[in-house]
Order: structure tokens, then sequence, then C-alpha cells
């Protein structure tokens, strides 16, 4: 008889996680004290004291750079809208080359493209699934204008090897930090590790408003670019007698007081809730490592990861299977999250298809029918997303990593338990998968 629920043997878990959820009665306190005051944004799109938002976006732009110790903080509508700011802010333009990661969500890349300049995808690390320092070296041309870095799964970047690159070459790095709030390197928060930060309140992630993002930095210059194309910046330069007119053509990218309101009381929680998660981590590793075929993604030194997600490696050469089967396997034996069910047990193979294997890479098409900006006649570089550019990422990807998220503060030990005894019988009786 077989023992594996995916053979049609009895599963380890039969009811559905805890599920994660952040907001209880302080947001709802919050949205209220926002209705009523009947101002659900203050937004207005020219040169007037309401340019900058209302009370509850300046509140949440005050507490979070007092939080995360840096000097400005500006509240966009999502993490994505953020890195568009940030790429118009850093100059690039047609022309231009943007070093990006493969390996993440597909906006860290796009940013550049909207701005008209060319992504490069550098190689990640084999043991952090950052920018590996080195790949971004050879990338470097004479057009690179900015570097976007991906505090990945909650890994903060290898910011003293690749800000001094960036320090070297006269490059802007750009710090995407949607899934490493309250990480750290040394004594610095990830997203004020490079010239610009952003963080993503999305509904996945550690705390969230539903969607939003905030935009940091030091840079007094950039700060005043971010805010301006957050907000029609070309019907404001005039007025406020900004002389620049670079990258000044600005979006509605206005996060609601409503949403500033409840990403203020989240704030607050985002200590407790990161200790928690930082807890069950450890709970995991522990007894997943005893497992030969795993071994539990590293962290790097002087640094406190955020855990978005729990990456491990996979050897096929120990276990005697393939990843794919082992880690269906495992999901066979348990099951999804409540509030999530649609989407299926939070285990899965790889991350995301390396980007630069995407139809808009591998057709060079984004504006229009043409090949722009690929195609356009002010880049004078060469491109290339040919698979095998990026070899660390596509084995990553296809072959050893998955990441799963029972690592979440809802998570019990009795749920981590079921986990953990999900991998032991799988890892036990693999012979079925072979």
């Amino acid at each position: 008889m077989k023992k594996l629920a995916i053979n049609g043997g009895q599963k380890i878990k039969t009811e559905l996680f805890p599920e994660y959820v952040t907001v209880g009665q302080e947001e709802i306190k919050a949205v209220e004290r926002v209705i009523k005051s009947g101002k659900l944004s203050r937004f207005l799109g020219v040169w007037h004291e309401d340019f900058y938002g209302g009370e509850e976006i300046r509140k949440l732009e005050s507490e979070w750079a007092e939080y995360f110790n840096v000097k400005h903080a500006i509240a966009v509508n999502s993490a994505t809208s953020g890195l568009y700011c940030a790429v118009g802010a850093s100059g690039a333009g047609p022309g231009d080359e943007v070093i990006v990661s493969p390996f993440t969500m597909t906006a860290s890349a796009t940013a550049a493209l909207v701005y008209n300049a060319i992504p490069v995808f550098a190689d990640i690390e084999e043991d952090y699934f950052c920018l590996d320092p080195n790949s971004i070296e050879e990338r470097l041309t004479e057009r690179t204008k900015a570097i976007i870095v991906v505090d990945i799964f909650g890994q903060p970047y290898d910011a003293e090897r690749i800000n001094a690159i960036a320090k070297k070459h006269n490059l802007i790095v750009i710090e995407d930090a949607a899934q490493a709030p309250g990480a750290k390197y040394k004594d610095k928060f990830a997203g004020t590790l490079g010239d610009i930060g952003v963080f993503s309140l999305n509904y996945h992630k550690h705390i969230h408003c539903g969607e939003g993002s905030l935009v940091v930095t030091d840079n007094d210059e950039l700060a005043d670019k971010i805010r301006l194309i957050r907000n029609h910046a070309e019907a404001v330069v005039e007025a406020k007698g900004y002389s620049s007119l670079v990258n000044m053509l600005g979006f509605n990218y206005r996060m609601t007081e409503l949403e500033a309101a409840v990403a203020r009381e989240q704030l607050k929680k985002l200590n407790g809730l990161l200790d928690k998660r930082l807890e069950n981590v450890e709970y995991l590793c522990n007894e997943l490592s005893k497992i030969p075929c795993l071994k539990i993604g590293k962290v790097r030194k002087n640094c406190k990861h955020a855990f978005y997600d729990l990456p491990i490696k996979f050897d096929k050469k120990i276990a005697g299977v393939f990843r794919d089967k082992f880690v269906n396997a495992i999901a066979s034996e348990l099951m999804p999250f409540k509030l999530r069910e649609n989407e299926g047990v939070a285990i899965g193979s790889g991350y995301v298809k390396p980007l630069y294997l995407e139809p808009m890479y591998q057709n060079l098409i984004a504006y229009g029918d043409k090949g722009c900006p690929f195609k356009c006649t002010m880049y004078k570089g060469e491109l290339n997303y040919s698979k095998g550019i990026c070899p660390v990422t596509e084995r990553m990807h296809y072959e050893e990593l998955f990441s799963m998220e029972f690592m979440l503060p809802s998570m019990t030990k009795n749920d981590m338990d079921d986990v953990i005894r999900a991998f032991n019988k799988v890892w036990e009786n693999r012979e079925e998968l072979i």
C-alpha cells in the first residue's frame, strides 16, 4: 500500500493552516477616523499646499522615516510605482542601461523600460540569491546608469561590494526592499542601504495596507524628484521653480488617506510580527536541516534576514528524485492557508522564471510594434536575453531551489510540526517517487 498522499495515501494535514491577518481593531479605528473626517485623499496635482498630500500621508511619511532612520520617506500607491519613481529620479532614459536581477518580481526590471532604458540582467549569488557583485561588474558599460538590487526573500544585498562598484562608476543604487522590512545589514535597515529604497505594503507582505509603498532616501534632490514624479510633475515644475525637466513627466502614484492610516497602525506591529517570523524560521530549520537532501538558505554575515519566504536548496543526487516530484509530494501532504485557499499549498519549486526568458524580452516588444525601446536608434549596446546568460539563476529556478511560507507568524508549533512530519514522511518514502 502506498504511504504518500500524492499516491493515494493519507495526508498529514487535513485542516487549513491559520490565516495570516495583521489588521485588527486598531486599523478599523484608524479607517473610521478618516471616514468621519470626510477627507479620503488630500492630494492636488498642482503646486499647492496639498501637493504633498493630507495629514495621514504626512504622518505616515514622518513615522516611517523615523523608524527606518532615514531623511525622507515618500508614500506611493504601490512598490511598482515606487520603483518607477526611483528609476525616473536616477535620470535613466533612452540609450541608458540599468542592471537588474532576473530572479524577482517583474517590476524590478520593467522599471527601467518605463523610461526607455534597457534592463541588463546580472546573475545571482549561489548562496544568498541576491545580485552577484562579480556578475554586475561583468555587465557594466559606459551606458550603465543605475543598479536595481533586490533583497530577495528578505535577504539584504551585498551592500558593501555593490555600493563600492556604484561609487566607482557614479551609479545610482535602487534597493527593492519589498520583501525585507526590518531586515538589517550591520546597523542599517534594508531599504536604506542604497541611494533609494522601495518598500511594499501589498497584502502578501509582512505588513500591509492592501496596496502601497514607501520610497526612502537621504538625498534631498532625489526625494524632490520622487515627489514630483509621484504627482503630475509636468504640471508643477514651473510653479515650483524646478529647473531640470529630465524625467519630469509625472504620474498619479498617490496613496489615499485611508491606506496611510492603516499603514501607520501596521508599522507599529512590524517588530512583533518579524520576531515571530524569525522564531518560526529557527524552529523549522532546526528540524528540516536534519534531512540530508535539504540545505537551508544561508544568511549573509552581519545581516538580519526578514524571511518573506523560507528558501531551501534541494540536492537531487542525495534524494534520488527530482526536486519537483519531492516538492509536489510535500504539497500533497499539506493544506493551503485560510483566506488563500485558491492559491494552493504555500510551497513551490523555483521562484520566478528568469525574467529575460519572458515573451517581452524574447520578442523585443514593449512599446508599440517597432521594438521600442530595445531597437531604439539611441541605444548603441548589444542585447543578450538568451537562455544561459545567468546560469546560477537558471539552475536555482529549474533544478535546486524551492521556497515556502510555513514560517508565517500565524503558524503554531503544532502547525509547523505537521510541516516537519510531511517532509520526513516524503523523505522516508521517497522510493515511491522514483
